[in-house]
């Protein structure tokens, strides 16, 4: 049991850890709030991939391979991301955007943004689906077993310290922002959700071409 969490906990850290969508939503309500709404987008998407976990081990991931399924779902992600985007954009041409005061407005729907951007992506449970055979090897079989428990809270563990450790990097390079800098991230931040966004979207075009 110790050699899986051990394992899990690992994971859970290369998983938390890659770049994508969180990183960089994650980033921009830092630069605008610090520690606070980057660990509330943070905490947010921990919701979204754990339900992505249980159900990518419980077969989800056959369900979601159906385009009518999943389209509807891409389409929502493609939405959001490209949303995301114009917020990003919006701060990169407001001067002072990281000035005192904008922690309230960082703060507001960090949370429910993080699981959002987690929740619309249906290549979570996908990938989930695709461990199932590794996992098998580690003796994870079934969804209710005690491995799969022992199996989540490892990944669960790491994510929760990741939380903490990528708010913080972010809440640290806030405070040695220059206007300049912050303009530049907020940019590439905008450009990184924008081209998820119309990743998502052309996933979304497949499934529609193939229905």
């Amino acid at each position: 049991m110790l050699t899986l969490f051990a394992a899990a906990f690992l994971f859970g850290l290369a998983f938390n850890a890659a770049p994508g969508p969180v990183t960089a939503e994650t980033l921009r309500r830092g630069l605008r709030g610090g520690f606070g709404p980057a660990l509330g987008v943070q905490l947010g998407s921990l919701v979204g991939d754990l339900s992505w976990a249980v159900l990518g081990l419980a077969g989800a991931g056959a369900a979601l391979s159906v385009p009518i399924l999943r389209v509807p779902l891409e389409l929502a992600g493609a939405g959001f991301l490209l949303w995301l985007a114009w917020g990003a954009w919006r701060d990169a041409r407001r001067p002072g955007a990281f000035v005192a005061g904008e922690g309230a407005a960082a703060r507001r729907g960090a949370l429910a943004a993080g699981a959002a951007m987690s929740l619309s992506n249906p290549q979570n449970v996908s990938f989930w689906a695709a461990l199932v055979a590794p996992m098998a090897a580690l003796g994870v079989t079934d969804v209710m077993t005690p491995e799969a428990a022992v199996f989540l809270g490892g990944f669960a563990l790491s994510s929760v310290l990741w939380c903490f450790v990528a708010a913080g990097i972010v809440a640290w390079c806030r405070a040695i922002l220059t206007p300049g800098l912050h303009r530049a991230l907020n940019l590439g931040c905008a450009v990184a959700l924008a081209a998820f966004g119309v990743v998502a979207a052309g996933g979304a075009a497949r499934g529609l071409a193939g229905m």
